[in-house]
């Protein structure tokens, strides 16, 4: 599986946004029925989100919905709208802890159910926004059902308010937060980690250093605002000619000297033993199509 590079917000009620996803060049596009949605627009963005899913399937992006959360539940209505054929998976509202991602992952497994879908069909993209489900981010991460984390990491939203951390555009007051998603992500088996979001959606250098930042610390892709994020996050995210170039010699070299009785070889001026084969093969079997 691919990993998400992009994966862009569209709120719901927007007709004008949705005639364009198509030409966005996102692998994913999340229909938001929450924050972007007005209250009283709740029910229309529902209406023309359930009835955009069938339109978009197959088209290209990814297809997910973030439906809304009540006080002491996930919105049922919402969610009987959407999960139907077409539809990748759900953007996850504020979950708190793993009870939240299971309690999610059998509303839609009784839906599955009732519109003859797989059971484990509708994935589930679920974001980190709260000192408690950064706790327990193992935990959330490792439901079968949960088939991306996201650490988010935004400017003045959930996350800074309820840490009380100052944000800057370096990052580091989060760095902990950002490895330590990484972390519980590859433990529990799930390569594709998503970070975001950067808000200053006109600074593209901005965008492009908290990008590279990210995939420095295992990140495989950003949430994306504005239509001018998804190039420059997309080759953030997409293997250079040079990478590729370098782990396919590795590759030759190492086999070279394999056959020859070698179990280490010099590569480019680096001393490169099996550890960085499969590196090498593993980075090649994502991107080397």
């Amino acid at each position: 599986m691919r990993p998400i590079r992009t994966l862009m917000f569209v709120p719901g009620h927007k007709d004008k946004f949705h005639a364009r996803i198509g030409s966005l060049g996102a692998d994913a596009i999340v229909l938001d029925l929450e924050d972007s949605v007005p209250v009283a627009l709740k029910a229309e963005a529902r209406d023309k989100v359930a009835a955009l899913i069938p339109a978009l399937a197959g088209t290209g992006p990814k297809i997910y919905v973030r439906t809304n959360r009540g006080l002491h539940a996930y919105e049922v209505d919402d969610l009987r709208a959407v999960v139907q054929p077409g539809l990748d998976g759900i953007f996850v509202s504020k979950a708190e802890d793993p009870t939240d991602v299971e309690y999610l992952s059998r509303l839609i497994a009784e839906l599955e159910h009732q519109r003859g879908l797989p059971i484990g069909a509708v994935r589930l993209i679920v974001p980190i926004e709260t000192a408690r489900a950064a706790e327990f981010v193992f935990d959330i991460v490792s439901n079968p059902r949960v088939a991306h984390l996201v650490q988010v990491t935004a400017k003045g939203a959930d996350l800074e308010r309820n840490l009380g951390f100052r944000w800057t555009p370096e990052g580091t007051e989060t760095l902990y937060l950002r490895s330590r998603a990484v972390v519980a992500a590859r433990a529990a088996g799930k390569p594709h980690i998503i970070g975001g979001l950067w808000q200053e959606v006109h600074d593209l250098d901005g965008l492009r250093r908290s990008a590279e930042f990210n995939r420095s610390l295992g990140y495989t892709g950003e949430i994306v605002l504005h239509p001018s994020n998804v190039a420059v996050v997309n080759a953030v995210y997409s293997a250079s000619a040079e990478e590729l170039d370098y782990y396919r010699g590795m590759v030759a070299a190492f086999a070279q000297a394999e056959a020859a009785g070698e179990g280490a070889v010099m590569y480019r001026g680096e001393h490169i033993d099996i550890a960085h084969v499969e590196t090498a093969k593993r980075f090649l079997a994502q991107w080397d199509v």
